[in-house]
């Protein structure tokens, strides 16, 4: 298991995973409403948005200059510059921290690129473990369809064009992202995941989403959490 550092701070650090099409957005952002409504303060963050590497990261895209090691390390330092600037801070606050996508990301993806697990999860080790880990699991046939039918066109690291799957940009987006989904599944377990059937209705997952939040950390965002100034 990746040995993340215990959360000791007063608030909560809710993570949502799953291979694209999942739906895990859709469900952090009603989770985030929600946890509002109750008054409790919530923070919001998301996959790759530092803005000290945000500009690297589109120059590298843009000439398909990233190899999977330099990817790696580009995402690792995103998610340092975001825990230490951002996620952190808020969990001493006292707020509920909502991300979409977290370390676990990187063990899905860099591993399906090619590098090795031990070096992306020692990448990782000072990240702080999550209270609560939702993956949104769906068959990879489910996802594809989702994704493909509200997309104009796919990137090209997206559909992991970088690793000559396929010259066929969809049908690489499909090998890649079978490749991700096995990593899920692989570290499901060891990670302890909550995982949820992302096949069911929204409402469903909503409701189901909400119980775990509830009969985990339920005590905290009663008298821990930090609330809204009325």
């Amino acid at each position: 298991m990746a040995q993340f550092l215990p959360n000791t701070y007063r608030g909560k650090l809710i993570i949502v995973e799953g291979i694209d099409g999942s739906g895990k957005s859709t469900q952090l952002a009603l989770l985030n409403q929600w946890l509002r409504s109750l008054g409790l303060v919530v923070s919001f963050s998301e996959w790759n948005s530092s803005p000290i590497v945000r500009g690297t990261t589109k120059r590298g895209k843009k000439k398909q200059m990233f190899t999977p090691t330099t990817f790696s390390l580009v995402h690792a330092t995103d998610f340092a510059d975001r825990l230490e600037r951002h996620i952190l801070p808020m969990l001493e606050a006292g707020a509920v921290v909502c991300a979409d996508r977290y370390a676990y990301t990187a063990f899905a993806r860099d591993v399906a690129r090619g590098v090795g697990p031990e070096w992306v999860r020692n990448l990782y080790r000072f990240a702080v473990k999550p209270d609560i880990a939702f993956y949104f699991r769906v068959p990879l046939s489910v996802a594809l369809d989702r994704i493909l039918r509200g997309r104009a066109s796919l990137k090209y690291y997206e559909a992991g064009m970088d690793l000559n799957l396929s010259s066929n940009i969809r049908k690489s987006f499909g090998l890649f992202q079978k490749r991700i989904r096995k990593q899920y599944e692989s570290m499901s377990k060891e990670m302890g995941f909550n995982v949820i059937d992302a096949t069911r209705s929204i409402q469903e997952q909503q409701k189901e989403v909400r119980q775990v939040v509830m009969n985990t950390i339920g005590d905290a965002l009663e008298n821990d959490i930090l609330r809204v100034s009325r």
